[in-house]
């Protein structure tokens, strides 16, 4: 988190053009309400937290949350300070990969969400393979966009399906 702490300043300037570009994928393929609640973990300054509804972001660099104009919260992926199901949607835009044990991470984010989850991951980190499988045994995947950088899963809870 070291990395992410000292770079927090330049962030944006960095990662911007990126996120940005990610965010309006996602955002053009979700019916999000205004009074839906969003999670946003790995969320780091807000650039991915831009949605016209509720929205909490989680990340565990304080540097980066000081960046942040939405509700931000100091935790990791793989305890998420929340109650069971309460999010209507659950995002994670190229944080996954960071996150210490993903299994855990999706476990998590499972828990907390309702039944749609986004999850953009970084194509070519070293646990991309462990990150798609692991969303396959969480998650029915409903769509898949390929990005330049980052593969974007759009999926659902397994268990809400029936």
């Amino acid at each position: 988190m070291d990395f992410y702490n000292q770079i927090s300043k330049g962030y944006d300037e960095l990662y911007g053009e990126e996120q940005l570009k990610k965010l309006g994928i996602i955002k053009s393929s979700l019916d999000i309400k205004n009074n839906d609640l969003l999670l946003d973990v790995g969320c780091g300054t807000g650039i991915s937290s831009e949605f016209n509804c509720k929205v909490i972001g989680v990340d565990p660099s304080i540097e980066l949350l000081k960046r942040n104009k939405k509700i931000g919260v100091n935790s990791i992926a793989e305890n998420l300070p929340f109650k069971d199901s309460i999010f209507n949607f659950v995002i994670s835009v190229t944080a996954i990969h960071n996150f210490d044990n993903v299994k855990k991470s999706l476990e998590e984010m499972k828990r907390v969400g309702k039944n749609n989850f986004v999850f953009s991951v970084l194509k070519k980190s070293g646990k991309f393979d462990e990150i798609k499988n692991s969303i396959k045994k969480y998650f029915k995947i409903d769509g898949i966009i390929e990005e330049d950088k980052d593969m974007i899963f759009f999926c659902r809870n397994k268990q809400s399906l029936n």
